[in-house]
């Protein structure tokens, strides 16, 4: 019997599934791809198909179906299509982990499935958490499943953590680069583009995550994340801007003592490392070099400027149905923005005034969840200037 880990990575064609199988390309002899999924891209999953040879593959769009199962036909793969046998995919006997690198909400269903399943998850979807952290952490618990964090600063928490969890924590540091627009002021925000904001100064990222790291909603959407990974009031979470990236996050402890997780901005790492877990795994990652950074810096975030990190701040700790749409206003916001429909600024009146409008929720379930992000997102689309 193998002893390689059999797993699905749902967003193969994405940014994080991309480098996900960069990293099964390197570590061969630990990881057989079992289930790889792509919205639309069908191009490319047809050619990881060709490459991996998975079990299955999943096109969400159904109009692609026959043209994916008709380039695959002599290559032994099943072909399946649509939102339902995305979900479905995720329960298949043979997968012992399943890699959420899907973008937004899209990631909640299929990784509540594969909970249920009792799959084992690398979360690289960060709104599974926010939208429904609650949820999403106690049927782990129940069906004694990890969730392995795929982020680099809840990675880093995650290793600053080993050997730690009986030590606990008094606070955690999740750090920022700041984004492109480090320093500029309201003014400046009023009138940039998104070719300025896709620009991000350290990391490769798709372009929804790579907008919300220029607005500082990623850095509150982890701060929500990391409240259900690790356990914690939101009292406990702090952000800090590091513009070189290379601290990932911080851990401070109820002696004083702080442990850091350092390298080099590449995502394969953390990816590798959730895959990997217990093990870290041999790898030709470039090295970090003390001589080529003469100072590592810190500067607090400026939440009355990026005023996403407030509203999602405002939304943690009110919690309930909060985190839910902000994540949906968000989304809409950013797909706006990316069509030159509204400005930088304007996302986060959008988003406020879809806090301000749809109904609070204290306690919700699955259900409630699901009519929020839909009376969310047809408010925010509402509010999209015609």
């Amino acid at each position: 019997m193998s002893d390689k880990k059999h797993i699905a990575i749902l967003g193969s064609t994405g940014s994080i599934g991309t480098q996900a199988l960069d990293v099964v390309r390197k570590q061969s002899e630990h990881f057989e791809v079992e289930v790889l999924t792509s919205n639309n891209n069908a191009d490319l999953l047809i050619q990881q198909a060709i490459e991996f040879t998975p079990n299955a593959v999943v096109i969400g769009d159904v109009s692609k179906l026959d043209y994916v199962r008709n380039a695959l036909s002599s290559a032994h793969v099943k072909v399946f299509a649509g939102e339902e046998a995305l979900a479905e995919i995720v329960e298949m006997d043979q997968i012992d982990m399943v890699l959420t690198a899907l973008v937004g909400y899209a990631g909640l269903k299929p990784t509540l499935r594969a909970i249920k399943a009792g799959k084992h998850i690398a979360l690289a979807n960060k709104e599974t958490l926010v939208v429904a952290g609650e949820l999403v952490t106690a049927l782990a618990r129940e069906k004694a499943v990890n969730i392995y964090p795929v982020d680099s600063e809840h990675s880093a928490i995650f290793q600053c953590m080993a050997g730690e969890w009986h030590n606990p924590i008094e606070k955690i540091y999740l750090t920022a680069s700041g984004g492109p627009f480090r320093g500029k002021d309201r003014v400046f925000l009023s009138t940039v583009k998104k070719e300025q904001a896709l620009k991000h100064p350290n990391w490769d990222m798709g372009a929804k995550i790579t907008i919300d790291s220029a607005s500082l909603m990623n850095k509150g959407l982890e701060m929500i994340e990391a409240r259900w990974l690790f356990n914690l009031h939101p009292d406990q979470i702090d952000v800090i801007v590091h513009p070189q990236s290379i601290i990932h996050s911080i851990v401070q402890f109820q002696d004083g003592s702080m442990k850091a997780q350092m390298g080099l901005p590449d995502m394969k790492l953390p990816i590798q490392y959730a895959l990997g877990y217990p093990q870290r795994l041999r790898s030709d990652f470039p090295r970090f070099d003390f001589a080529q950074y003469a100072a590592l810096t810190f500067e607090k975030p400026d939440p009355s400027t990026f005023r996403n990190l407030g509203i999602a701040i405002d939304a943690m700790k009110k919690g309930g149905n909060m985190p839910c749409i902000i994540n949906a206003a968000n989304e809409i916001a950013v797909a706006a923005f990316l069509k030159d429909q509204i400005g930088f600024l304007e996302m986060s009146d959008m988003i406020e005034e879809c806090t301000n409008k749809i109904s609070f929720v204290p306690h919700p379930g699955y259900e409630e969840y699901v009519a929020t992000d839909t009376e969310t997102r047809k408010l925010a689309l509402e509010l999209i200037p015609a």
